[in-house]
C-alpha cells in the first residue's frame, strides 16, 4: 500500500511551538491534508508520552492511532555541535528507556532535548534498541549535520537509516554528494503547528506492506520510498548565503572577504545550503542511484491561495477558499497532485492557475536566505538551467 507520511513534527512541549500541537488537533488536520502516518515528535518528553497514551489506541507494532490517523513515535535530539538528529522508535517503553539514558538537562522542559553526546554515541545508543536514526534537515547552517562535518560517517561512525533533506535542499542537490548514494532521503515538514500550511508541507510517499514500525523499517532498507514532495529548495529561508539582518543575498567570496559581516548593514552573514553543498559535492550534476525516487516540488494549498489573493494564509478569505476545495475534492494532497485542473477551474480559476503552475513548473521564485523564506509569483516562468528545472545558483548573484 502507498501511504503519505510526515515523520518530523513537534508537540506543544517544544520551544516556539503552538500550544495546539496535540494529538486531538494533529489527527483531523492530517486527515484533511491526506497524511496516513505522522510522527509524534518529542517522544523523550514524559508528559507528551502520557498524552499520547491517553489520546491514542495502541494498534501494535509501533503504531498509535487516533480517529483514522496513525502515529509513529519520533524525536529530534540536539547533540554535540548543536546538530539535530531524528530518531524513530518502536514503542513507548523504548522511548522511556532511551529518555532515561539520554544525558540531558532539559529533557523534562523541552520536547527537543539537548545533550553533549556525540552523533556516534547517540547512534550506538538507539541502535541497541532497534531504532532508526538519521540527520534532521542535514544541510541547514544552524543545526544541520553537514554544517560541522564533511562526511556523514565522521558524525555517526556508521551508516544511517535515512537523511532528511530539509526545506532548503532537494534530491538533485543531495545527489551531488557521492557518499549519499546508498542512503534514502526523507522530506518532512518539521511542523510546529497543526495548520495545513505547516503540517505536511513536505512529505513522503512510501510503499509499505502495512502501517507499522516494521514495515517502515523494511521500506527504508529496501528503498521503497516512491516519491518525495516538498518546496522548491530556493524557497527555503537558508537556501542562499545572505545577511541575517537585512536579508541581502551575498556572494560567498564577498562574504568570506568581509569575515561573514554584511557589507551593506554590518549584520551577520549565514552561509547558504546551496553553497555548503557546492563545497562538499563530488559532482557538478546529480548522480542519482537507480532506486532514488522523484522529488516533486509543490507548496501547501493555503500558501498558493494566499499568494494569489494577496491575503494572509490564516485569514478568513484564504481559509474559506481552502475549506471549499477540501469539501469538494477531499484531502489537500489529492488536490495538489491529482485532481484535474479543469475541475478546480470550475470552483476557482485563479487557484487552478496556481496549482497548474506548480504541476507545469512555471513558478517564478525569488530565493530565500539569511532566515527569510523565498517568494513566488505565478506570472513568470521558473528559471531553467541546461534545459532542466533547477534552483537559482550563486552565479545569478553578485
Amino acid at each position: 500500500m502507498l501511504i503519505n507520511t510526515d515523520l518530523h513534527v513537534h508537540s506543544c512541549f517544544s520551544m516556539a511551538t503552538s500550544k495546539d500541537m496535540l494529538i486531538k488537533n494533529i489527527a483531523p488536520k492530517a486527515k484533511e491534508k491526506g497524511l496516513q502516518l505522522v510522527g509524534t515528535g518529542d517522544a523523550f518528553h514524559p508528559k507528551w508520552l502520557k498524552i499520547i497514551e491517553e489520546s491514542t489506541k495502541y494498534v501494535g507494532d509501533g503504531i498509535y492511532s487516533h480517529k483514522d490517523c496513525d502515529f509513529l513515535l519520533t524525536v529530534e535530539v540536539e547533540a554535540e555541535k548543536k546538530i539535530h538528529h531524528l530518531i524513530f522508535l518502536p514503542n513507548i517503553e523504548t522511548a522511556r528507556e532511551l529518555s532515561d539514558k539520554l544525558v540531558s538537562k532539559n529533557k523534562y522542559s523541552d520536547g527537543r532535548p539537548r545533550t553533549k553526546m556525540s552523533g556516534a554515541e547517540i547512534y550506538d545508543m538507539v541502535k541497541e534498541y532497534d531504532c532508526l536514526i538519521g540527520p534532521a534537515h542535514a544541510f541547514t547552517p544552524w543545526t544541520g549535520m553537514y554544517k560541522s562535518y564533511d562526511s556523514i560517517y565522521d558524525c555517526y561512525g556508521g551508516k544511517v537509516d535515512f537523511l532528511e533533506l530539509g526545506l532548503s535542499a532537494d534530491t538533485d542537490m543531495a545527489d551531488t554528494i557521492k557518499e549519499l548514494k546508498d542512503i534514502p532521503f526523507l522530506s518532512n515538514s518539521d511542523a510546529h503547528s497543526p495548520w495545513p500550511h505547516r503540517l505536511g508541507r513536505e512529505f513522503n510517499q512510501i510503499n509499505v506492506k502495512d502501517i507499522s514500525f516494521s514495515s517502515l523499517k523494511y521500506a527504508l532498507k529496501h528503498n521503497d520510498i516512491k516519491a518525495n514532495y516538498g518546496l522548491y529548495p530556493n524557497l527555503g529561508k537558508y537556501h542562499m548565503t545572505a545577511c541575517t539582518k537585512c536579508y541581502k543575498l551575498i556572494n560567498p567570496s564577498i562574504a568570506y572577504d568581509n569575515n561573514m559581516k554584511c557589507p551593506y548593514c554590518g549584520g551577520r552573514i549565514k552561509k547558504g545550503v546551496d553553497y555548503r553543498i557546492i563545497e562538499i559535492s563530488d559532482y557538478d550534476e546529480p548522480h542519482s542511484p537507480d532506486f532514488r525516487p522523484p522529488y516533486i516540488h509543490t507548496m501547501p494549498l493555503a500558501e498558493i491561495i494566499s499568494k494569489i489573493y494577496d491575503k494572509g494564509v490564516t485569514t478568513k478569505t484564504v481559509q474559506n477558499k481552502w475549506q471549499l476545495l477540501i469539501d469538494k475534492f477531499g484531502p489537500e494532497i489529492e488536490i495538489l497532485i491529482n485532481v484535474p485542473i479543469s475541475e478546480i477551474e470550475n470552483i476557482d480559476p485563479q487557484i487552478a492557475k496556481g496549482i497548474s503552475a506548480f504541476r507545469n513548473k512555471t513558478v517564478h521564485i525569488t530565493p530565500g536566505g539569511g532566515g527569510k523564506y523565498g517568494e513566488i509569483s505565478f506570472d513568470k516562468k521558473l528559471k531553467e538551467d541546461n534545459s532542466k528545472n533547477s534552483v537559482v545558483t550563486l552565479d545569478n548573484f553578485n
